[in-house]
C-alpha cells in the first residue's frame, strides 16, 4: 500500500480502492456487511462528539486548540470518513455522485433569494414566502394540526 503522504489530493475513489484493499489483505470483507459497517461509523461519530462535548461552541480553525488536539479530531473525522466511503462501496452507492446530486437537490429546496442568511428549514422557508406573496398560509396551518 503507498504512502497517502505521497499524493497532494486524495480522491473519494483512491480511498474506496485502498479500505477494499486494505479489508482484503487482512480478509475483513466476511465482517463487512452494511450493518455492521454502519455500526462502526456511528461508534466512531460517537468518538468525535466526545472530542467536542462541553467545550461550547468553536471558533472556526479551532485557533485556541493544541496541536494534539487537532491531530485527535483529524484521526476521528478520518474514522467516520473511511467508514462511511467503505459503507457507500459495499452497498453499491457511488458516494460523490450522490453527493453532488444532494447537493444539486438542496439548491432546489433551498434557493439562495429567500433562503441566504437564514437557518430555516426549507418547509418554513416555503411557507415564509407563500405568506409575503399575499398567502395566509392556512394550507400550511392546517397540515400541523
Amino acid at each position: 500500500m503507498t504512502s497517502v503522504q505521497d499524493k497532494e489530493g486524495v480522491s473519494l475513489e483512491d480511498l474506496k480502492n485502498k479500505m477494499a484493499e486494505f479489508a482484503r489483505e487482512r480478509d475483513w470483507d466476511q465482517f463487512h456487511s452494511p450493518r455492521n459497517l454502519l455500526l462502526a461509523m456511528v461508534g466512531e461519530v460517537g468518538e468525535l462528539s466526545e472530542i467536542f462535548q462541553w467545550k461550547g461552541e468553536v471558533p472556526r480553525g479551532l485557533p485556541d486548540w493544541k496541536d494534539e488536539e487537532k491531530q485527535h479530531l483529524g484521526e476521528e473525522l478520518s474514522d467516520v470518513l473511511l467508514y462511511l466511503v467503505r459503507l457507500s462501496d459495499i452497498c453499491g452507492v457511488d458516494l460523490g455522485k450522490a453527493a453532488l446530486r444532494k447537493l444539486e437537490r438542496n439548491a432546489i429546496k433551498y434557493p439562495v433569494k429567500l433562503c441566504k442568511g437564514s437557518s430555516k428549514k426549507h418547509t418554513q422557508i416555503n411557507v415564509d414566502n407563500s405568506n409575503v406573496n399575499g398567502d395566509s398560509g392556512s394550507a400550511a396551518a392546517d397540515q400541523d394540526t
